[in-house]
């Protein structure tokens, strides 16, 4: 027999990595709105991009993120579809341009701080683009296990657009806390950011970025859509004509961030249904305190997990070994061998505790604790953490 459909649900306990766990009611009420969006015939997903209710959709979501994060007039949000590898290419073929725009058609230079995974593979598509690329940071020979302080990277060398930085690495565990220092990074440099696995998790100092992107689909929404915050004087750029002249490859025009804004996110056909999800997750953050109310219940979560793996040091070896930048979204650790990794997840699934598995590269166990994993989750999951070091500790 077909299980019966319903909307109800019970809560899971889910720690998957991307995609990954949304609330509930927002699920339920976007559910409805698929199928009649405001009362209509047709629902959200069916709509034309460029309706009042589809450009509502948008404003609104822009409106929830400037308020919640505190976006000051000096930038804008817009949004893009794909995720985050395609924010790979955009970024560095945009603010090439745009420098090239400030600095009289120079051709300049892009510095990426490898830290993990997500940050070596954007470094390696804009080299991959043709892009002159410097690796001022590059912790893979210590398998991303810190991050270091800035008095040890590479000087930034002349000549260069911005600094790429991964705020959180969702394979590696390691975060980002602060931002490089003023000592570090030279006037005009722009510090960029993919902040795809922990955007409204935490406040931030927007003022600091000249870009921020994030896809959509780790902490607060579903795959298709990422959101930009990028500061409006990197949206000007040479004409077409200016940047072959001056060797600079174009950018494909449905990820030409100044056509993007110009048109309201909609050039091309926003999917509008995922950014409905985020109008949605972005209306409860503010219903219930903001980032300030959610980056406590975050802090609080990441501390129990952290306490309870490294109570048990000889069974739970964390790979982060700093834990100054341990990241409070995906916590990522190992058991003494994969026997006890695969029975460790068996019998964490029998507890409707899933999602645990690491990324597949490097293995282990990997916790995503991400904005809608409730403290109660992550409290029966510290439980069964430390009954299980308990039961199989020799």
């Amino acid at each position: 027999m077909a299980p019966i459909k319903t909307l109800n649900r019970e809560e899971p306990h889910y720690f998957g990595a991307g995609p990954a766990a949304l609330p509930t009611d927002v699920l339920q009420e976007a559910a409805y709105d698929l199928i009649s969006y405001q009362g209509d015939a047709v629902g959200i997903g069916e709509i034309s991009h460029r309706s009042k209710p589809a450009i509502k959709v948008i404003d609104d979501t822009k409106a929830n993120l400037s308020q919640l994060l505190n976006i000051p007039d000096t930038h804008e949000v817009f949004f893009m579809q794909g995720g985050g590898t395609t924010g790979f290419s955009s970024i560095v073929y945009n603010l090439i341009a745009n420098y090239a725009k400030r600095h009289g058609g120079k051709v300049g230079r892009a510095a990426y701080a490898v830290t993990g995974s997500w940050s070596k593979k954007s470094s390696e598509e804009a080299q991959r683009l043709g892009f002159e690329v410097d690796i001022v940071v590059n912790t893979k020979d210590k398998k991303f296990g810190d991050i270091p302080p800035y008095s040890e990277w590479k000087p930034i060398a002349k000549d260069t657009a911005f600094l790429y930085i991964c705020d959180n690495e969702t394979v590696n565990g390691n975060e980002f806390k602060d931002v490089p220092s003023e000592e570090y990074l030279p006037e005009g440099v722009e510090l960029v950011a993919d902040m795809s696995s922990n955007i409204l998790s935490k406040k931030l100092d927007i003022s600091k970025y000249g870009l921020i992107m994030a896809g959509a689909q780790k902490n607060i929404g579903l795959a298709g859509l990422t959101i930009y915050i990028i500061k409006k004087s990197l949206l000007e750029q040479p004409t077409d004509d200016e940047l072959k002249s001056y060797g600079i490859p174009l950018s494909p025009i449905a990820f030409h961030y100044p056509t993007v804004v110009k048109n309201n996110s909609a050039y091309n056909t926003i999917p509008i249904f995922t950014c409905h999800i985020l109008q949605l997750v972005t209306k409860r953050l503010i219903d219930n305190g903001g980032v300030a109310a959610i980056q406590k219940i975050n802090e609080e979560k990441a501390k129990i997990l952290y306490d309870a793996l490294t109570s048990f040091p000889g069974f739970y070896s964390l790979p982060v070994h700093n834990p100054a930048v341990r990241s409070n979204m995906n916590v990522v650790f190992t058991l003494p061998n994969e026997e006890l990794e695969a029975k460790f997840i068996k019998e964490a699934a029998e507890l409707k505790l899933t999602g645990l598995k690491g990324h597949r590269s490097v293995g282990g166990m990997r916790a995503s604790i991400y904005n809608a994993v409730t403290l109660d989750s992550v409290k029966i999951l510290v439980d069964f953490v430390t009954k299980f070091a308990k039961e199989n500790s020799k």
